[in-house]
């Protein structure tokens, strides 16, 4: 199918406006790579209103689970169909601004299922059941070359929907994972190592591979009690069936550099100004450094916002910053804060005078 390729930042408004005069709308793309969290977080941002979704995984339903069961009317002696529970009744609507119904994996459904959806989506109605007006469609599916067990969707199905096809981009990933909480090591590395973000080959027979989902496995075992006490092959081990041998040896090797830079905490705290010469050199390590301290003034941020202590904080991290990372990896801390975390710090007022000196004529250029 021709779609043109989409990044989620796109997609968003795209599927909001498509969702404001209520016509469905299928998003494409390869496996794990967020188009459910991008539907979930539509609807949970509010710009649906007061909205909830329906998750609906039609590769795991049959035809009845959607048309409902036939039952003989003893009153008027004719067959009748029995409302079916996964889809949202009148009274459940009522109580919403809107509801979005989610067809998952409606291209993985035998065609016994895909028909029953045909007529949900044509006539918005299935036997006797009617879809109440505020209820909007969205179907999600991968691609037949993404080796997802797929049936090729029927034409008139297909015609209902407007179609875009998601893809991956780190930027949009990364602000994400650091709203969202993602392990600052998983960010660090994939900052250095974009590529590593999506490593899918529908031609492998690989069965754990990189993906947005699968680093987010691997970032909650890194928080995960006990995961740092274990050997570096049993984490190897681990990760690997999350994202891939090769992957996983990479990243080990990244982490074990990693821990061997300074605690974020203290640089925050003023306790370390200077990077061993050799770890100076580690550019990819640098890399979790920095979100770690991007992470740990975001953290003091929520608790108290901008005050003297946070401050403190900032300054001793943009002087330590200065003295020790390139500029390249400066203004990746300051974006990091500003436009990733929107920790919207006054340069001029907040930072000390040389510090700010320092800021206006090298980076202000750069971080606009």
């Amino acid at each position: 199918m021709e779609t043109l390729n989409v990044r989620a930042k796109s997609v968003k408004p795209i599927l909001l406006r498509a969702l404001k005069v209520n016509r469905p709308i299928f998003i494409w793309g390869a496996p794990g790579i967020g188009k459910s969290e991008l539907v979930e977080g539509l609807v949970s941002g509010g710009d649906l209103g007061n909205a909830m979704m329906i998750d609906l995984r039609l590769a795991l339903l049959e035809p009845t689970d959607l048309r409902g069961y036939p039952f003989r009317n003893p009153e008027t002696n004719t067959m009748e169909w029995s409302p079916p529970s996964d889809l949202p009744s009148q009274n459940l609507a009522d109580q919403y601004d809107n509801i979005v119904l989610f067809l998952d994996e409606l291209n993985s459904a035998p065609p016994s299922v895909q028909a029953a959806a045909y007529q949900l989506v044509l006539n918005r109605r299935i036997g006797q059941y009617i879809l109440p007006s505020n209820v909007r469609i969205v179907a999600a599916g991968n691609r037949e070359t993404d080796r997802g067990g797929t049936f090729r969707m029927p034409a008139p199905l297909a015609n209902r929907f407007r179609h875009i096809n998601m893809e991956v981009n780190f930027e949009d990933w990364a602000q994400w994972a650091m709203q969202n909480a993602v392990h600052p090591d998983v960010i660090g590395y994939l900052s250095f190592a974009k590529g590593d973000l999506f490593d899918f080959d529908p031609k492998s027979s690989s069965q754990s591979f990189a993906t947005p989902r699968s680093w987010n496995f691997v970032s909650e075992m890194l928080d995960a009690s006990g995961f740092d006490e274990a050997d570096a092959f049993e984490q190897k081990v681990e990760i690997a069936g999350a994202i891939g041998e090769g992957m996983a040896i990479k990243f080990v090797e990244h982490r074990k550099i990693a821990s061997k830079l300074p605690n974020p905490e203290q640089i925050i705290a003023g306790e370390v100004k200077t990077l061993d010469t050799k770890l100076s050199k580690e550019i990819s390590a640098k890399y979790s450094l920095v979100v770690g301290l991007a992470y740990e003034l975001n953290e003091m941020f929520k608790q108290d916002g901008i005050n003297d202590p946070f401050r403190k904080a900032l300054n001793n991290v943009v002087r330590f910053s200065y003295d020790n990372f390139e500029p390249e990896m400066v203004v990746f801390l300051f974006k990091t804060i500003m436009k990733d975390y929107q920790i919207r710090f006054n340069v001029r007022t907040d930072l000390e005078k040389e510090l700010h000196k320092t800021f206006s004529e090298r980076y202000t250029k750069y971080i606009a």
